[in-house]
């Protein structure tokens, strides 16, 4: 069975079993790292409604404690109504270590600097001509992401290292490939995957257009996060169904160029479908956002690549989610008791149970995985998970000119990840400085004098920088 075919059990399959077959042999306790986060609705839910557990602890650690509270309230309401209060027990703290001894998997959602950075990640490149749709990946806006993010997250991994080393890491927090590097490089020790949904995402959406069940869809996938490729996409019959994808895309005005404008795009010229939206992938590349003729004519509204999107939105979403968590605990609005695709509690389950199902996570060093990709760089590939833990497959050599636009990403992903485990402010220009988009837009000194900005805007969150 090709890994595209095994990964359809732990999500369509699953779902229509309702979890994997047997019980889980044991109690486990599950740390949630940023609780207030979107991920923690979703994934510590689902590690609830595994089927067959048999409880554990829950804990929940988040800085900002009115959204801990918060978060606590809403998970023990949805523990009390799945009747499974005697098996699950909360806890949580502002203080990391005090949650950690005895932890088997942490799930790391943070977010530092909350909203107080979101403005100078994305109008100072601004005035130097650089758009941005999210800024949280690339760009100067996902590595000053990284700068004040990574350290935070090397010291949860050191502390792991110290009170939980057997504990594995499932991180869902941005700048994913540069987090997965630095902890790589940093803290070899301890087990990490980085975990987005990129990949189911995309691949439910793609069968839609084809109008195939995705049940019955196969596909390779590989490259970097929010960069990976569709290599193969068939049907039933094992034909392509790339045909009618790129008849699709070539039609301008269709409902699919029009939703994915970017990404039709991408794959017209370069002959395979991207996992991340328009909006996010335009960031990554430099042919898009470097003058306003291609932002009108190849970007829209939201996550089709609308400028600032992200930064004009991003504290009203917050905003929301907690509102959101009121009206549940309230009453108002009904809790959501389906699990969900994420891959966090797929994973635990099938770990726990040793029942194997594919997983597409992203991972450090390559090392060979992806064979003509920089071997010490972080790559997204299927990735076979059982009682050993996770095991990343090899896939081998990507298409030519697909690899050439992962490479791109992955030479500043390689100095960004140096820069923020050595301090460096001079590699953090490096970085910026072969950032696909930035470079379109920008010379060498106009770089320098953006990090030099950026880096004094931001001094509070970014100490020992030098």
């Amino acid at each position: 069975m090709s890994a595209a075919t095994e990964s359809h059990l732990d999500h369509s399959k699953a779902d229509e079993r309702n979890g994997l077959p047997g019980s889980m042999p044991r109690k486990v306790n599950v740390l949630m790292m940023g609780a207030g986060s979107f991920f923690t609705n979703s994934v510590l839910r689902d590690v609830v409604l595994i089927p067959d557990n048999q409880g554990g602890e829950l804990r929940l650690c988040d800085i900002d404690e009115t959204r801990l509270n918060l978060q606590m309230t809403l998970m023990q309401k949805l523990i009390d109504t799945v009747g499974q209060s005697d098996k699950w027990k909360l806890v949580g703290s502002t203080n990391r270590r005090e949650l950690m001894k005895g932890i088997d998997y942490v799930v790391n959602s943070i977010e530092v600097s909350g909203t107080e950075c979101v403005r100078f990640d994305n109008d100072i490149p601004l005035e130097f001509g650089i758009s941005q749709n999210i800024g949280d990946t690339l760009g100067p806006g996902g590595l000053m992401k990284g700068m004040r993010t990574i350290p935070v997250y090397l010291d949860i991994l050191r502390d792991m290292r110290e009170l939980c080393p057997k504990a594995i890491m499932l991180n869902y927090t941005n700048p994913m490939s540069m987090m997965i590097l630095a902890g790589a490089r940093a803290v070899p020790e301890i087990q990490q995957i980085g975990l987005c949904h990129s990949v189911q995402g995309t691949s439910r959406m793609l069968a839609g257009f084809a109008e195939v069940p995705y049940e019955q869809v196969q596909w390779q996938c590989a490259g970097i996060n929010h960069l990976a490729w569709f290599t193969e996409f068939n049907g039933p019959d094992g034909k392509s169904l790339y045909p009618k994808l790129m008849e699709m895309a070539a039609d301008r005005t269709s409902d699919f160029a029009t939703k994915e404008p970017v990404r039709s795009d991408m794959m017209l010229h370069f002959g395979a479908f991207i996992t991340e939206s328009s909006g996010h992938l335009s960031e990554y590349l430099p042919y898009y956002r470097k003058r306003k003729d291609l932002l009108d004519k190849y970007t829209d509204t939201g996550y089709r690549g609308e400028e600032s999107f992200y930064a004009n939105n991003w504290p009203n979403w917050r905003k929301t989610a907690d509102e959101n968590r009121d009206k549940m605990i309230s009453g108002e609005k009904e809790l959501d008791l389906k699990r969900s695709f994420e891959y966090g509690a797929w994973i635990i389950e099938s770990i726990e149970k040793n029942a194997p199902i594919v997983v597409y996570g992203n991972v450090a060093p390559n090392q060979g995985l992806i064979s003509n990709l920089p071997h010490d760089g972080c790559v997204e590939v299927a990735c076979l998970i059982n009682h050993n833990g996770i095991q990343p497959t090899k896939f081998g050599r990507l298409p030519s000119q697909m690899a050439a636009i992962c490479d791109s990403n992955m030479r500043y992903f390689d100095l960004a990840a140096d820069a923020v485990v050595h301090k460096s402010k001079q590699h953090a220009e490096w970085a910026l400085m072969l950032d696909p988009l930035t470079s379109a837009v920008c010379c060498p000194a106009e770089v320098r004098e953006l990090t030099k900005r950026l880096f004094e805007a931001e001094a509070q969150f970014l100490p020992g920088f030098n």
